[in-house]
């Protein structure tokens, strides 16, 4: 298809002088070329194309970058990024070097707040509307918060908080988890325009400021309103949050979205607009199957998604669904908890199996945790599945509710580590780092997918706050075992004997290995002739076992897929400095950055934490002669 208009838009200023046909073709033609060029690199599919008129019509109403405009979740924001100068550096969508998959402000004027994570818009456009007025700027900001990110309940301290502010800020409601009822027609667009135009906004002050030395008749009126409204729209819990509620409207039709916004554009006060868009819109195949296209690999657009022929390694995240299926047959007290990644977390067939203890509780990660502690009181068994960065979003609960009453929660946590296309805003890189501090926490990190299911089920048996972590993906292709053993708590194993001697009677290094980090581990160790452990736990560690490989040996290396600075190989420095053993400890992790988004296997490269860049490391640091390493030992 021909894109010769979408290829003339450079800026939104070019979008500002367009008609209004022409807006309608640049919608048809920008669809058209989310679809092919996610096509060609994997990415959110099915929410960018329910965004198209939208981020047109935003962008040719408002005076962007000026005005701001912050989209939460940032997964909606393709047409935005093609709009705002990034057109031919959309072949390069979440790779290594190329651009992020959300805002990300370092990237674009026009990105003007990073939201990867929800529900975090309408805070940070109240802090933003806020700063025009006190510094006397009269620009514009708007919110535009959708895709479940309204179920979180910072959404709703902003709101409240937003109300009795009484700023110039507009939010969006991008509604994209229903249909486009009948009501959203040719009438409902003139509601929309009459009660965000001036005169409706002037008579009902007007009639406020009258009517409120007389409080009957005020009531009156009020719910004389809020009934009017409720015939029409499900605006009265916004309006008593203290926004004047307009919509919804069909986020589709260029010309109810347009005139709309222009007059929203110019009322004071907190104005609030509820827009209802399709996911996939004018793809039937992301239509029909919005959750399958929500963030797909490559694929051909005439043919859509197939699977491939050959099935891929078991992923971790199955591993755990398989698991907590097989544990809930086995015990009646499991709970499974999610807070709004079914999908993601592996919990589809939980769902279909045991309706009754699958709770869903939307985005809302702070509820979520404290809940499970409700149901822990209780006596019952929750097993949470949370991505490790979203349980950041549940720390104190984590700590306040289950850890301080030492309650028997099982933390699922997947995509622990590098994540890969995501970037650092889910990358897993702090949970061993901010769970092992917290008292009557524990940690497991399993090497591969069967040992990640006895982990599970040696979480599981505990009677005390649990965390069980996994990367994205496969792993080692170690298929689990039907039956679940539990792993000796607190204890790690030795892998592979050095047989190197070393300066006293010992081999030469030691290889502390946390996670999936066990295998590159082996492999390097192979060229090194190291001993490696897989420690299993980072929290308790097997002080034992650590002393042990420390007295044994001439340096100690710890590998772990996690932050370096307060993670597992620190845990191994408190230990040797508790027994007072001095020894060279190479600590192997992620360094004190945040990580790029691309290819996990080129990230785990980029930080050294393959095969070859473990070598290199211990080579770099103790050199290849056992005699390097006793001038460092003795040093």
């Amino acid at each position: 298809m021909p894109t010769k208009l979408l290829e003339s838009i450079h800026s939104p200023a070019d979008v500002r002088r367009l008609s209004r046909p022409e807006l309608k073709l640049l919608a048809s033609e920008l669809r058209e070329f989310v679809v092919q060029s996610v096509s060609q690199t994997g990415g959110h599919l099915s929410s960018n194309l329910g965004t198209v008129e939208l981020t047109i019509a935003l962008h040719h109403v408002f005076d962007t970058p000026r005005d701001r405009i912050v989209w939460d979740v940032g997964h909606q924001t393709y047409p935005h990024k093609v709009l705002t100068g990034r057109r031919e550096r959309m072949s390069t969508l979440r790779q290594l070097g190329g651009i992020s998959g959300f805002p990300r402000r370092v990237e674009s004027e026009f990105d003007t707040f990073g939201t990867a994570h929800s529900s975090t818009s309408i805070s940070a456009v109240l802090g933003m509307a806020v700063a025009a007025r006190l510094k006397g700027e009269t620009r514009k900001a708007v919110a535009v918060i959708g895709d479940g990110a309204m179920s979180a309940g910072m959404a709703f301290e902003a709101l409240n908080n937003a109300g009795v502010s009484q700023t110039d800020m507009l939010v969006i409601l991008n509604d994209n988890d229903m249909s486009i009822s009948p009501p959203v027609g040719a009438l409902n667009r003139y509601l929309a325009r009459l009660m965000s135009g001036k005169f409706y906004a002037a008579a009902r002050d007007t009639a406020k400021n009258v009517l409120k030395n007389a409080p009957p008749l005020f009531e009156l009126a009020r719910r004389f309103e809020e009934h009017a409204k409720g015939m029409v729209v499900p605006g009265t819990i916004f309006e008593e949050f203290g926004f004047n509620y307009v919509g919804p409207i069909d986020g589709h039709d260029l010309d109810s979205l347009i005139p709309t916004l222009e007059n929203l554009r110019d009322l004071k006060g907190p104005q609030f607009l509820h827009v209802v868009t399709k996911k996939g819109y004018g793809y039937k195949l992301a239509e029909n199957d919005p959750v399958n296209y929500h963030g797909p690999g490559k694929f051909d657009p005439k043919v859509g998604i197939v699977k491939p022929a050959t099935p891929p390694k078991m992923t971790f995240t199955q591993v755990f669904g398989q698991w907590l299926c097989d544990m809930a047959e086995k015990d009646e007290r499991l709970i499974g908890i999610t807070p709004a990644m079914r999908e993601g977390s592996g919990m589809v067939e939980f769902e279909r199996r045991f309706p009754k203890r699958y709770f869903d509780v939307g985005i809302a990660e702070q509820h979520a945790v404290t809940f499970a502690a409700g149901l822990a009181c209780e006596g019952l068994k929750p097993v949470v599945a949370i991505y490790s960065t979203f349980l950041q979003r549940g720390y104190d609960q984590l700590i306040h509710d289950v850890a301080i009453q030492n309650l028997p929660v099982v933390f699922a946590l997947d995509r622990a580590g590098l994540v890969g296309a995501d970037g650092a805003t889910h990358a897993g890189a702090y949970d061993i780092a901010y769970l092992r501090c917290v008292p009557n926490m524990s940690v497991l990190t399993p090497a591969d997918e069967d040992e990640c299911r006895q982990a599970l089920y040696t979480a599981f048996l505990q009677d005390h706050p649990v965390a069980v972590r996994y990367p994205r993906g496969s792993g080692a292709g170690k298929l689990p075992q039907a039956a679940m053993t539990a792993i000796p708590f607190g204890k790690g194993e030795i892998r592979r004997e050095s047989t190197r001697v070393g300066t006293a009677g010992g081999s030469r290094v030691a290889i502390l290995a946390f996670g999936t980090m066990l295998y590159p581990a082996l492999a390097a160790a192979d060229k090194l002739d190291a001993t490696v452990a897989n420690m299993r736990f980072a929290k308790p560690l097997d002080v034992a076992l650590v002393t042990d490989l420390a007295r044994r040996h001439d340096a100690i290396v710890t590998v772990e897929e996690g932050a370096i600075m307060g993670g597992a190989g620190s845990a191994v420095l408190e230990a040797l400095a508790e027994a007072r053993i001095e020894i060279p400890v190479l600590t192997l992790g992620l360094p004190d950055v945040f990580s790029e988004h691309g290819d996990p296997a080129k990230l785990l490269s980029l930080y050294g934490l393959d095969a070859a860049g473990i070598e290199q490391s211990v080579q770099r640091r103790f050199g290849t002669t056992p005699a390097l390493v006793r001038s460092v030992a003795g040093a």
